[in-house]
């Protein structure tokens, strides 16, 4: 009888031992949403800091930074992700204090399919507004001809694409259009999600990237890494300081550098058409949208830890992946600012 105790009080023991080390390993699963944007380094990320920190998971949906902002207002994920900064009405409209973590820098490009035509199309602003609007309609338009000696052009209709959804991306891209064109500003203007003249829609930087890949003849704006994936080329623009000049990491942390001199302390600041001869037109920040009061006291503590992560070892991937990595002043700014998350 005694035994028969003893054997039960051990397999109970054991049972229990088992079931604290299950409890132990069990993975913290952080839920996100939103851009489609920095997607392809936000899985990398992803990737990377599981190898860091074994008892945290990520799992994120890239559906659009409309999606992000709807799902983290609603508090239906524990981060929402966005390259558009949301309004102060947006910000009134969610629980708590929503903060603005800014991740890195990316370009929006022009690309495009035309048959004979490889890398290295000119466009300068008004253009591409106008091509948007469904005013200049064929490729071997004069106008887009001019600044383009020696391409061969071929007589055949634009066909245009842009997002379906709401997107951060259109947010930059429209930001841009906007700043350059009178009519656009006036007819359409900037936002995630805007009445298209003209064009067909693609879902996420993956649907626009897609369209224009299978459509001859058609014109897209993506993010860099998404036309460098799908091996699409893309336009040199036309900048402020009248110089076309092709997207690149370079291009892109030139123009950062003059508008972090201006860096608010909620890093709501639009990175389009800034100053300087090296400085791509279209760039835009992508932000992760926390709450500044976490209701999980776990999660948020690996939140944190996920954060200050990627403002150091996650900077590093950012180059390779063809965004450019937050200049030091704006890390450090964003590391004070992590550390204000309770």
């Amino acid at each position: 009888m005694l035994h028969r105790i003893k054997k039960a009080v051990m397999t109970l023991a054991l049972i229990a031992a088992v079931a604290c080390a299950g409890q132990a390993n069990a993975e913290t699963l952080i839920n996100g949403a939103g851009a489609t944007f920095p997607y392809p380094l936000y899985s990398k990320w992803f990737t990377e800091y599981a190898k860091v920190d074994k008892g945290v998971k990520f799992n994120y949906q890239s559906i659009g930074s409309g999606g992000g902002i709807k799902q983290i207002t609603a508090q239906t994920v524990d981060f929402g992700a966005s390259d558009k900064f949301l309004s102060d009405d947006e910000l009134k409209a969610a629980p708590g204090k929503l903060i603005h973590i800014p991740t890195v820098m990316g370009a929006v490009v022009v690309t495009y399919n035309v048959p004979g035509v490889g890398t290295g199309l000119k466009l300068n602003s008004e253009d591409l507004a106008n091509i948007y609007l469904g005013k200049i309609t064929m490729w071997n338009d004069p106008k887009i001809a001019d600044d383009n000696k020696g391409v061969h052009l071929p007589a055949k209709p634009i066909i245009v694409v842009h997002r379906s959804d709401g997107s951060g991306t259109t947010s930059i891209f429209t930001d841009y259009l906007t700043g350059v064109n009178g009519e656009w500003a006036q007819k359409v203007g900037k936002g995630a999600a805007v009445k298209w003249p003209v064009g067909l829609g693609g879902k996420g930087n993956e649907g626009v990237a897609g369209q224009v890949k299978t459509t001859p003849y058609s014109i897209g704006y993506v993010e860099l890494a998404y036309a460098f994936e799908n091996k699409l080329p893309y336009a040199s623009l036309k900048n402020k300081a009248g110089v076309f000049v092709e997207p690149s990491i370079k291009s892109t942390s030139a123009a950062a550098a003059a508008a972090v001199k201006h860096m608010p302390a909620d890093y709501r600041i639009s990175l389009v058409n800034q100053p300087g001869r090296d400085a791509y037109p279209v760039v835009g920040f992508t932000w992760l949208l926390v709450y500044e009061n976490q209701k999980d006291a776990a999660k948020g503590k690996h939140l944190v830890e996920f954060l200050n992560w990627a403002m150091t070892k996650g900077q590093k991937m950012a180059a390779p992946m063809l965004y450019a990595p937050l200049p030091d002043s704006v890390v450090k700014m964003v590391q004070k600012t992590i550390k204000t998350i309770k």
